[in-house]
């Protein structure tokens, strides 16, 4: 981490607060799950906008709660959940970029709409890798500022790389078409599973056409969907790989979509997959909302994250 520099310090810890780049990948064989950004998109939007370039570290702040201060002259951006960012007591404005001075506080609030806010600083978050990221999984102690998968607490200190070149350096704000809207009844996009033929006629029904509350059940590991019971002639499985997004079903019959931070095996039959676009909405998702299961080929769940990353690649 040569030519970084203290570049934040933490006045008030909040309750979740993880540095996180895009994940850790090729260490699943040994039982070490991805980890990375709950919702990539948001993480996504923040880099660039701060004119990173893709897989830069950011802070994943969840719920709020988390105040810093600036200890040199920065230039940030949020995306993702409105927690009500203020900038020396003034509001924020998301999906910008904006100047950060020497000594100013910033301070996430709580929920307006949405979860997770991610923050990025020109340069991006320094930190040792551990297996090739520095992705924060708190449950297996790896990664994150100190390498032992930490949350921020008080008193922390976050270094900055350096910033590296950026194509885009006087562009500020991201195109309104590009933000989501949170409130909205979201629509998840599912790849059908292998399974998928050993539900009855009747679960498959509801799987696509009903509404499914988020449960209070949901972290970093899955969110736990309530609604009918879908039955599976399956019970159970020899233990396979879980990819992100995977939608297990127990044998209560309630769906768990399986986010980042997940087992890396599992043995429930599987519904199949939510799109990695679709994964990133859920994740910022409320405990109570409502979500509905749209079926799609795995051609054009490629083609819109194609799309996605040529975006983000064109405004870096």
């Amino acid at each position: 981490m040569t030519d970084t520099a203290i570049g934040v310090r933490v006045l008030r810890a909040g309750p979740l607060a993880l540095l996180q780049d895009a994940g850790r990948f090729g260490v699943r064989h040994l039982g070490v799950t991805q980890g990375g950004p709950a919702d990539l998109y948001s993480w996504a939007w923040a880099n660039a906008l701060a004119g990173n370039r893709w897989g830069a570290a950011s802070l994943e702040v969840t719920v709020g709660g988390l105040e810093l201060v600036a200890e040199k002259d920065l230039a940030f951006a949020i995306a993702g959940a409105d927690l009500g960012a203020t900038l020396d007591q003034r509001p924020v404005p998301l999906w910008e970029r904006v100047v950060w001075k020497e000594g100013q506080v910033l301070r996430f609030a709580s929920p307006v709409s949405g979860l997770r806010a991610y923050l990025s600083v020109r340069g991006g978050f320094a930190a040792e890798p551990v297996m090739g990221s520095v992705a924060c999984v708190m449950r297996e102690q790896l990664g994150g500022f100190d390498g032992l998968g930490s949350k921020l607490q008080t008193g922390d200190q976050l270094t900055v790389h350096p910033a590296g070149p950026s194509n885009n350096t006087a562009t500020q704000q991201a195109p309104s078409g590009v933000r989501p809207d949170f409130s909205l009844e979201p629509v998840l996009s599912l790849l059908p599973g292998a399974q998928i033929a050993e539900f009855s006629g009747q679960s498959l029904y509801d799987a696509f056409n009903a509404r499914w509350k988020v449960d209070e059940r949901a972290d970093r590991m899955g969110v736990r969907l309530t609604g009918p019971r879908l039955d599976c002639r399956v019970r159970s499985l020899i233990s396979e790989g879980i990819n992100l997004g995977s939608v297990q079903v127990p044998p209560d019959g309630q769906p768990i979509a399986l986010l980042n931070d997940r087992q890396t095996i599992g043995g429930y039959p599987r519904l199949g997959a939510l799109t990695p676009l679709s994964a990133s909405r859920l994740a910022q998702c409320k405990p109570g909302q409502e979500v509905r299961l749209k079926a799609t080929g795995s051609g054009a769940a490629l083609q819109e994250y194609r799309a996605f990353r040529a975006r983000i690649e064109d405004w870096v």
